[in-house]
This record gives structure tokens, C-alpha cells and sequence, in this order.
């Protein structure tokens, strides 16, 4: 099934500070904040959430379709999408521009300090769902502000589904313009802290946001995730994992898992779990796009974590 993942291309520089950063912030002096991390340890990946997804989805066998708008710097990202399967036909190239620039910073509990240059990304309503062709599922990932009312407004009128996913666009939107992009949407994935801030801009419920959709998925870290839907709540568990190395990308991991279980019209358990062990898969290694398991991998994983089979 064509899956259009519209949504960010970044360069993502990781850098790894082995200690916490709780250590090193004085709360009582938070409003004349001046600190240093040094950092021993420092990376250049590619990544942005249209080209995480995209990559996760090409692993698992579905057939993803990324669009989004990059700088005049895109062109190794480009070779990469070439070498790894990935059709850059609606990548479009904005003059005079970089592309996203993330400086992701992540300490020894894995919490993250982000900077982040959108460039040639608030650009991206200058690309419409339909220049896509004949699609049959969608996701609204981070991007830029206009391009994801747009694209949520132009997946609703077409009568595509799609799942909304805000990530860390979600404060860009007030508590209306959230109620109108949830009432487009078929789906929506939020991870525990985004779930929080989604209830606090709307005024609403979980179970007020979930009647409105087909399903709302609130991803919980090292806790699993939770699928509401129909007035169920399924718990997904989090799979074993061999080492935690870099949860930059995980959650866009874990959407490529949910996307290639709708787009095959499983039911939620298996969808969310399978979401759950891309995600596993990723953590274990640095970087958002440098896991390469082979689809009989994932097949093996799977059974080992939930006990039944799956066939990608």
C-alpha cells in the first residue's frame, strides 16, 4: 500500500554527554542559565522524521512515500535515500536554504537538550498531498507550521487516512487549531509528555481525544505504549533489547511499525507491537538510520518477544 510520510529532512548531529545534566543546572539560577557540556563524543546522521519513518517502513517491506523540502546541501542525503531503496521524486530542493540542521544533545539517562534550524522546511507547503499520485495511507509528521495544517486539511478532503503525529511541532498549535487536526485525523501518536501537553492545550481527556478517532497511540518510553480505541485500551509492551545506545528516532521507529500494520489491516496488538519492536531495534543502535535488520530478523524478534509469528 503507497504510504505517504510527509514530514521533516534533517542532518542530525548527536553528541552524547556521559553524565546528567541534572548535575550540572542549578534550578535556582534556571533564569540566568550560562552552561557548558563537554562533549567527547559527536556524529552526523541523516534523519528528520518524513526520512526516518520512510526508512523504517522501506525495512519492513511497505512501500513509503516521503515528501518534504531540503536545502542546497541535500545532496548526500540523496545518495543515501538512492542506496537505501528510497524514492526522493517529492523531496523538493529549496534555493538559498539548508536543510533542517538538529543538535541533539543526550545525557546518561537519556534525556535530550535540542536545537534545531528548520531551513528549507518551512517551505513544505509548497508540496501537496495530491502531487503525490494515488495513495492509500498517510502521516503528518513535524514539519513546518503551514505545511502541517496543510497536508492535514488535503489528507481529510481527499478521504485518505492518515495519522496525525505533532512530536515536537505540538507547541507550535493552539488548543483549537489541535481540535481541528484531531477531528481530521484517523489516528493520532503522541509520546506520555506530548499526550500531557495535548490535554492541557485542548481542554480534553484521553478518552475525550481518543472517541474522536479511530485510535490515539501515547507511547511510554522503557513503560511500553497504549493504543486507545473503540473504548479499549490496548497495552503494548516494550521488547528486550541487547543495550540502550541513542533514542534519537525511536518513535519515528515505532510509527513506521504502526503505519505498515494498518496499511496490512492488522488489528492493534499486533500492529503496536510490532511499532514496539522497530523501535527496540533502534535504541540498540547510534543514529536513526543506521539499524539494518533483514525483514526474517524482525519476522524472528517478533516471536521471541510476543510468542506468535508474523509474516512481513
Amino acid at each position: 500500500m503507497p504510504t505517504l510520510v510527509t514530514g521533516s529532512f534533517a542532518y542530525d548531529t548527536i553528541m552524547v554527554f556521559p553524565d546528567q545534566f541534572k548535575n550540572h543546572i542549578l534550578p535556582d539560577q534556571v533564569h540566568i542559565l550560562n552552561v557548558c557540556f563537554v562533549i567527547p563524543d559527536m556524529r552526523k546522521e541523516f534523519g528528520g522524521c518524513s526520512g526516518n519513518i520512510s526508512y523504517n517502513l522501506r525495512l519492513l517491506g511497505g512501500d513509503p512515500v516521503p515528501m518534504g523540502t531540503v536545502g542546497e546541501d541535500f545532496s548526500p542525503y540523496r545518495q543515501w535515500m538512492e542506496q537505501s531503496g528510497l524514492d526522493h521524486t517529492h523531496v523538493k530542493e529549496i534555493p538559498g536554504t539548508f536543510t533542517a540542521q538538529a543538535f541533539l544533545t543526550t545525557d546518561a539517562d537519556n534525556n535530550q537538550i535540542i536545537a534545531f534550524h528548520p531551513g528549507a522546511m518551512t517551505h513544505a507547503h509548497e508540496n501537496h498531498v495530491s502531487d503525490a499520485g494515488h495513495v492509500e495511507l498517510g502521516i503528518v509528521s513535524p514539519d513546518g507550521y503551514d505545511a502541517m495544517i496543510a497536508h492535514s486539511a488535503q489528507f481529510f478532503e481527499a478521504g485518505i487516512p492518515f495519522f496525525f503525529d505533532p512530536g515536537q511541532g505540538l507547541p507550535m498549535f493552539d488548543g483549537n487549531r489541535l481540535k481541528t487536526l484531531i477531528r481530521q485525523a484517523n489516528y493520532v501518536c503522541v509520546n506520555d509528555y506530548e499526550s500531557e501537553m495535548l490535554m492541557e492545550k485542548t481542554g480534553q481527556s484521553l478518552e475525550q481525544i481518543s472517541s474522536q478517532v479511530e485510535a490515539l497511540i501515547v507511547t511510554r518510553g522503557g513503560k511500553g505504549a497504549e493504543i486507545h480505541h473503540g473504548g479499549n485500551c490496548t497495552h503494548i509492551s516494550p521488547v528486550r533489547v541487547s543495550g540502550i545506545h541513542d533514542p534519537t528516532g525511536c518513535g519515528d521507529a515505532f510509527r513506521a511499525g504502526l503505519l505498515y500494520g494498518v496499511s496490512h489491516q492488522w488489528d492493534w496488538q499486533s500492529s503496536g507491537q510490532l511499532a514496539s519492536l522497530m523501535g527496540g531495534i533502534k535504541i540498540e543502535h547510534p543514529g536513526t538510520q543506521n539499524h539494518r535488520p533483514s525483514q526474517s530478523d524482525i519476522e524472528a524478534r517478533y516471536k521471541e518477544n510476543f510468542g506468535s509469528t508474523i509474516a512481513l
